[in-house]
């Protein structure tokens, strides 16, 4: 797990082509990859929002979230990015015949969670919440994202470049339309359900 997540990071190229060499049985012993990533950035932001908080307007004052409600919201951060990538990759493969690729369910969810190593990394910034910090990462990891996405889709998928390129812009889109439902459905979650509560 860990050679694929630095294999990923320094050489993306050659990674996928490893990815993409994988039997059926390889590709189901990939699943845990996904399950344990995601707990970076859940098990960061629940110790960054508890005991380092957020600095409030011009006046440095610092706010924590209660350790009930901070455990409330991680949990369902940690199951959203896990049924995030199970529907990219069902997407993904749902689309493959469309760009003449052969697949199975299990080669979307392995792409679809390779694809968002970056994104888990970078929730590792959860440590220390700084607002302008977690945009920035936040911004250069979906980037590397779409970039490992671009690469991955022709060489795992076994189409040419321009198919792959199609492709992978197919994928993209479905990924904008998520983000937008999250967004959506966390405003719903905070304001029905379980809002945040900070400590005095």
């Amino acid at each position: 797990m860990l050679n694929h997540l630095y294999g990923l990071m320094v050489q993306p190229r050659r990674q996928w082509q490893e990815i993409a060499g994988l039997s059926e049985k390889g590709l189901n012993r990939q699943i845990p990859y996904v399950i344990v990533l995601a707990l970076l950035p859940a098990l960061c932001w629940y110790f960054g929002t508890t005991e380092i908080g957020w600095n409030i307007g011009s006046g440095g004052q610092v706010r924590t979230l209660t350790s009930n409600s901070a455990l409330s919201l991680v949990a369902v951060f940690y199951v959203t990015m896990i049924l995030a990538v199970i529907a990219v990759g069902y997407f993904i493969h749902w689309m493959a015949k469309t760009y003449g690729a052969k697949t199975n369910p299990m080669k979307g969810m392995v792409i679809a969670g390779f694809t968002a190593t970056p994104i888990f990394i970078a929730g590792a910034a959860g440590l220390y919440p700084v607002l302008w910090l977690d945009i920035l990462l936040a911004t250069v990891a979906v980037a590397y994202a779409v970039y490992l996405l671009y690469v991955g889709i022709p060489i795992v998928m076994n189409v040419s470049e321009e198919r792959g390129f199609l492709f992978a812009s197919a994928v993209v889109t479905v990924c904008l339309v998520m983000v937008v439902v999250v967004m959506v459905s966390t405003v719903l979650f905070w304001s029905f359900v379980a809002a945040p509560v900070f400590q005095h």
